[in-house]
């Protein structure tokens, strides 16, 4: 029998396409409606006048002090996964003895990749549940970038207690409920949907280009203290200005992206989908594009509450000190980066101790949360929640030890 509307008219198969394709691209419109948010109030900052000189002077700093480093970064990391990616593929840990410390290894790359390898893999027979464990509790996604771009030495201790509680945790887990824990029939269709689509927007690419060499200069004459107006002899004011015109060309271009209104919380608050095996410099721009937009966000939330309300999030936090790993971990349970870059730019600015940055470290899977739900939610599920435990252990033993 052919599908009928609501009128009692019958509907092809053509018509039934066109009607889902619709529904699609009114999906994605709405979507785009709510990523365009972050210009359309950075814009609205800018052009009120008690707001210009101050939202001018947060943005820039976060182009030149945050998203510039990150780039660098970014860059570094997608160029060498795209050379590896050519390379005879390396053969995973076969000793059940070393998969939960590979797993763990694997987790502290950034992106999704490590996470989606390893369910995979344990759906498949091969590696343990405790893996699983390890490869979430590991996995810190984009804010790793932001946080070894802006405080490397804190990114990087960071990461290596990452990785060992996870690998702690792993075997733990391994121990009390069994290799084969929460173990599932394998599906065909457990690796389709993550081939990323290509979204490069060419433009940005191009400026980016440009600028990064020149931006990069006046990004190292900020971290040694130098002000690059009069060391480049330019009028005051000058690089600050295109610093704000270069992030706010950032975050539109971000806005700008196609989206997947499969999931749109997802595309609200995860970096891009992208192919990049074509051009990696174009990936590294896009993850940019994201990682600053959410520490835009940031930066100016923090700004205009110390200036305008009086309210010093820093303040407030040592106030509640003890509250605060609690609420970093409660974070880290938000699916995506965005939340969890907010978290890492409020730690950046001082606003939070290290024990609430590493508690949400340890408790948020970034996206690869994301592709984890769909190939095995419950699982991921599971997962999620024992990594909350370490976390909220490691968090307050640092808290305890070193800053109550």
């Amino acid at each position: 029998m052919w599908p009928t509307t609501m009128q009692g008219k019958v509907m092809n198969t053509g018509q039934i396409e066109q009607t889902a394709n619709a529904k699609l691209i009114l999906k994605e419109k709405i979507l785009l409606r709510w990523r365009y948010f972050f210009p359309v109030v950075i814009v609205a900052l800018i052009m009120a006048p008690t707001t210009r000189s101050l939202t001018f002077s947060v943005i820039s700093d976060a182009f030149f002090q945050v998203g510039v480093f990150v780039l660098a970064t970014l860059s570094l990391y997608h160029l060498v996964a795209g050379y590896l990616a050519k390379k005879p593929s390396i053969p995973l840990a076969k000793q059940p003895i070393t998969q939960v410390g590979f797993a763990a290894f694997l987790g502290a790359i950034p992106g999704c990749g490590g996470a989606i390898i390893v369910i995979t893999q344990f759906i498949q027979g091969k590696f343990s549940f405790g893996s699983v464990v390890a490869v979430l509790t590991a996995t810190m996604g984009d804010a790793a970038f932001l946080l070894i771009a802006s405080k490397p030495v804190d990114g990087l201790v960071l990461i290596a207690i990452s990785v060992t509680t996870g690998t702690i945790t792993g075997y733990v887990i391994d121990l009390c409920f069994g290799r084969d824990y929460l173990r599932v029939e394998p599906q065909s269709n457990s690796q389709q949907h993550y081939a990323c689509s290509s979204n490069t927007v060419e433009a940005a690419t191009y400026l980016w280009k440009i600028i990064l060499i020149p931006a990069m200069v006046i990004s190292l004459l900020y971290a040694f203290q130098i002000d690059p107006n009069e060391f480049l002899a330019l009028p005051e004011g000058t690089v600050e200005f295109f610093g704000g015109i270069f992030a706010l060309i950032a975050i539109i271009t971000w806005a700008k992206a196609k989206t997947n209104a499969k999931n749109q919380y997802q595309e609200f608050v995860a970096e891009q989908q992208k192919n990049c095996d074509s051009n990696w410099f174009s990936c590294a721009v896009q993850d940019t594009n994201f990682v600053l937009t959410w520490a835009v966000a940031a930066f100016v939330m923090f700004a205009l509450l110390n200036q305008f309300s009086g309210f010093d999030l820093a303040i407030w936090f040592h106030q509640y000190a003890s509250f605060t790993p609690f609420a970093g971990v409660l974070i880290g349970l938000l699916p995506g980066c965005g939340p969890q870059i907010i978290v890492t730019s409020l730690y950046i600015q001082g606003a939070i101790p290290f024990s609430a940055q590493l508690g949400n470290a340890i408790s948020n899977d970034g996206d690869a949360l994301f592709p984890a739900i769909a190939l095995a939610p419950k699982i991921a599920i599971y997962a999620t929640l024992f990594s909350t435990i370490p976390a909220l252990i490691v968090a307050y033993g640092y808290f305890f030890l070193f800053e109550f």
